[in-house]
């Protein structure tokens, strides 16, 4: 092997274990330290991950002559310059979720030179209460960027699945495709079955009509906001957000965990919605589904919608006989175990069990198929 390969090799398997790993290599053929050819980058990923070693907020406290070390924001700066955008996606979110360098988020120049996606959302919301004064804002700004963001790719899917369902028993005159009445077209056009040819001439095409809802449905969503319920709040969060704009829609949205809080008011505006969540605490199940009972008006006509774990802290008897209680007095009573995009879920299974038992609707379901399951209820 020719010198400068192998020292190439060694070069990448030193960025590659760290620099604990330099007296072992040096005793190595071929390896020079002097020649070490990634030290910028291995400076980067030193500042994060030497905190795997204790090492306190990734800086050395002895003194030294080599160049000053990496603060947040030029670690923040750096490695945008040299790694693919993905990869700095991958080493924020680690930064902020694994070793809690919520310096990232109280400081307004650092928090506002990061990339806005659901990872950063997600710190935002866990770490919010460090926030003061000029930051809560920028952060509000980052909040409603990927909101708007997510509402926009969920927005259409729910309007399609829920306010504009085919009436197959009324005849339509809007032309397209997605309005075709397909068995009734080829039913009234059976009369010109061509037999030579095998096919059915169709001279007249038929189409469905839509909905217009005169009587709305009424939608009551209990969201819990305990700690692993977190992708779940924002994705209810937003999800109510646009049922709210829904003319066939009635919205009205609780958070709760062993206390509740009605946040129908702020529909209006999922940020301050999602602001208002403060993650953690106890759960009460049974006693958000009482509060829920209180704002029935319609039962026959409403969907009560239950987005939790089911981990009840209190009695689990109570928490099932307020859940008969909305299924007797007429209401669909829905139980989102997941809503992340991924479909994870981590629930109690028995409690699950038992409320579908009961005639509860449960699903473990990403936010791109909630409205068509939905829509097929309401159906």
């Amino acid at each position: 092997m020719e010198p400068h390969l192998n020292q190439e090799k060694l070069n990448r398997w030193r960025l590659l274990l760290g620099s604990s790993s330099e007296d072992k290599l040096a005793g190595l053929d071929g390896y020079e330290p002097a020649s070490f050819a990634y030290a910028e980058l291995d400076e980067l990923l030193a500042f994060l991950y030497e905190r795997e070693q204790g090492e306190e907020q990734g800086y050395r406290r002895e003194g030294g002559q080599g160049r000053s070390k990496l603060t947040v924001p030029a670690w923040l700066g750096k490695i945008r310059q040299l790694f693919p955008k993905q990869t700095v996606e991958i080493m924020e979110k680690q930064a902020l979720e694994k070793y809690e360098m919520t310096e990232m988020l109280t400081d307004r120049r650092v928090l506002e030179n990061l990339e806005p996606n659901m990872h950063l959302l997600r710190s935002i919301m866990q770490f919010k209460g460090h926030m003061k004064g000029a930051v809560v804002q920028s952060a509000k700004a980052i909040v409603r960027k990927v909101v708007d963001e997510l509402t926009k790719s969920l927005e259409n899917e729910v309007r399609q699945s829920l306010s504009g369902r085919r009436n197959r028993y009324r005849r339509g005159y809007v032309k397209m495709l997605k309005n075709l009445n397909v068995q009734r077209t080829i039913t009234k056009n059976l009369k010109n079955y061509d037999r030579q040819r095998r096919k059915i001439v169709a001279d007249q095409l038929y189409f469905n009509s839509r909905y217009e809802r005169h009587n709305k449905w009424h939608i009551v969503i209990a969201i819990d906001e305990s700690g692993s319920m977190l992708d779940s709040v924002i994705y209810s969060a937003v999800m109510a957000g646009i049922f709210h704009k829904l003319n066939a829609l009635k919205t009205k949205l609780f958070i709760f965990d062993t206390q509740v809080v009605d946040l129908t008011d702020r529909l209006d505006d999922p940020v301050e919605l999602l602001m208002s969540v403060q993650l953690g605490g106890g759960t009460h199940i049974s006693r958000a589904l009482r509060y829920g009972q209180t704002l029935l008006e319609h039962p026959s006509r409403t969907l009560f919608i239950l987005v939790s774990d089911l981990e009840e802290g209190y009695p689990s008897a109570e928490m099932y006989r307020a859940g008969k209680e909305i299924i007797d007095a007429g209401c669909t009573f829905l139980v989102l175990t997941a809503l992340d995009f991924a479909g994870h879920a981590a629930y109690n299974v028995d409690a699950a069990r038992k409320l579908a038992d009961m005639g509860a609707h449960v699903a473990a379901i990403t936010p791109t198929e909630l409205p068509r399951w939905i829509g097929k209820i309401m159906s």
